[in-house]
């Protein structure tokens, strides 16, 4: 069995001998071992082992790209075929590129070895707490995992990064239960290191399974009205990424419909926000590396004192636009900390609406949206009072940054992201 290396090392000799001009390939494998549960008992225990290669070819300036999950000889060769076929028959463009050698590195992250029976007995705590603590709630499908990897990068420049890895992980789906009523699910998860912590002390968790519970009984905000939205961090991924991907990726900037496209060190927000990708942060569980373009990944600025710093495009939209490339293609956010408590924030709004999750269509390209607030709360006079049944609101995600009113001094780490709750201003309630 070849190793990592030899497969790569193979793989690139081979494009290069089926005529590619350059290449590069990604060689993962790894393994995760899953426990699952229904219905609040376990019902899964498995290993699953995964690899992949996935190859990239130039030829006259003509990209092909693969990827495959078998990794002998006779595989890879036929997928080479097919890489430069798909070369041959696509468009020159001439932003298509790969990355040129800088410094080669090898990374390790993580907790290497597991403790599966750990891992269970934690699993098992954590069902018994949440039947002792929450007895409302039904635990609909529990997932957890440890997962080990390794992936290497490798081109004809000479550029090659290796990257170890390991972590656990968990997903949670629920929902509460009394008599003939129900809540809404609700789902939650994230990344975790060790196995130090009570599960249920994880990030959100505990929250969220309290008000599953109090979302037994909800009633109608009542009307429409402007006003104020706060995004808990259990939702804020979701929103901030929503926008980032309408303004500042590479469709929107190759295509020029993006409305920062010329707003490149000019203010677009709020000076109280601040955002950034932090996928080398110490709190982040097997955070990136490096890109699939082959670039080492470093911590990136996208919003300071509410300046647009950077945009988040690759090499090739790069190339496209004349903009320089993002320092990481991760979806690790940090948004710094405010100087207000989420008690303070709360208690200063007169009415509006605690958001936990937002169901909606993709916003049009100039920051327009509309959509469905699930598993959220009404505030009314500084205090929240009563689980709202499904409601709609809408504003424009430009608009919206502009009108934060502030962020919480508290944060919430699942792995993935540290984020705050922030308060915004401005936004359409409508009651059904």
């Amino acid at each position: 069995m070849m190793t990592n290396r030899e497969i790569a090392e193979y793989t690139l000799e081979a494009l290069k001998k089926a005529g590619a001009d350059h290449a590069q390939c990604i060689v993962a494998t790894g393994n995760v071992d899953e426990i699952n549960a229904d219905g609040g008992e376990f019902s899964l225990m498995r290993t699953l082992f995964n690899s992949s290669v996935s190859m990239k070819a130039l030829k006259d300036g003509k990209k092909g790209t693969i990827s495959i999950n078998k990794l002998d000889r006779e595989t890879i060769d036929a997928a080479v075929k097919d890489c430069i076929a798909a070369a041959e028959s696509s468009v020159a463009d001439e932003a298509e590129s790969i990355a040129e050698l800088e410094k080669n590195e090898v990374f390790t992250v993580g907790v290497l070895q597991p403790d599966r029976d750990r891992l269970f007995d934690r699993l098992e705590e954590f069902l018994n707490d949440v039947k002792t603590e929450y007895p409302k709630i039904i635990m609909e499908q529990l997932i957890s995992s440890y997962t080990r990897g390794s992936q290497l990068l490798m081109n004809t420049n000479g550029v090659e990064y290796c990257y170890e890895y390991g972590g656990y992980d968990i997903s949670a789906m629920f929902s509460a239960h009394e008599g003939e009523k129900s809540s809404s699910f609700v789902g939650y998860g994230g990344d975790f290191k060790n196995l130090d912590q009570r599960l249920i002390d994880f990030g959100m968790m505990r929250t969220l399974l309290a008000e599953s519970e109090r979302q037994l009984d909800t009633r109608s905000v009542g009307g429409k009205f402007v006003g104020k939205v706060v995004i808990t961090p259990a939702c804020l991924d979701n929103i901030l990424m929503t926008i980032f991907r309408n303004f500042i990726s590479d469709t929107t900037l190759i295509d020029g419909t993006s409305p920062w496209k010329n707003k490149l060190d000019q203010k677009v927000a709020s000076e109280k926000l601040s955002v950034s990708t932090v996928p080398l942060d110490e709190r982040i569980v097997s955070g990136e590396r490096f890109t699939s373009e082959g670039y080492r990944s470093e911590n990136m600025e996208i919003i300071s004192d509410g300046v647009l710093k950077n945009f988040l495009l690759t090499e090739y939209g790069a190339r496209k636009t004349g903009f320089r490339r993002a320092k990481n293609l991760s979806h690790n956010l940090w948004v710094r900390p405010g100087e207000e408590s989420l008690d303070e924030i709360i208690g200063s709004i007169d009415r509006g609406i605690l958001l936990n999750r937002f169901s909606g269509g993709h916003p049009g390209t100039n920051g327009d949206f509309s959509g469905v607030a699930k598993n959220s709360f009404l505030i009314e006079n500084g205090r929240i009072t009563s689980a709202i049944s499904e409601t709609m609101i809408s504003g424009n995600l430009a608009e919206m940054l502009n009108n934060v009113i502030a962020i919480s001094s508290e944060t919430v780490c699942d792995g993935i992201s540290i984020l705050p709750w922030i308060a915004f201003d401005g936004i359409t309630i409508s009651g059904r």
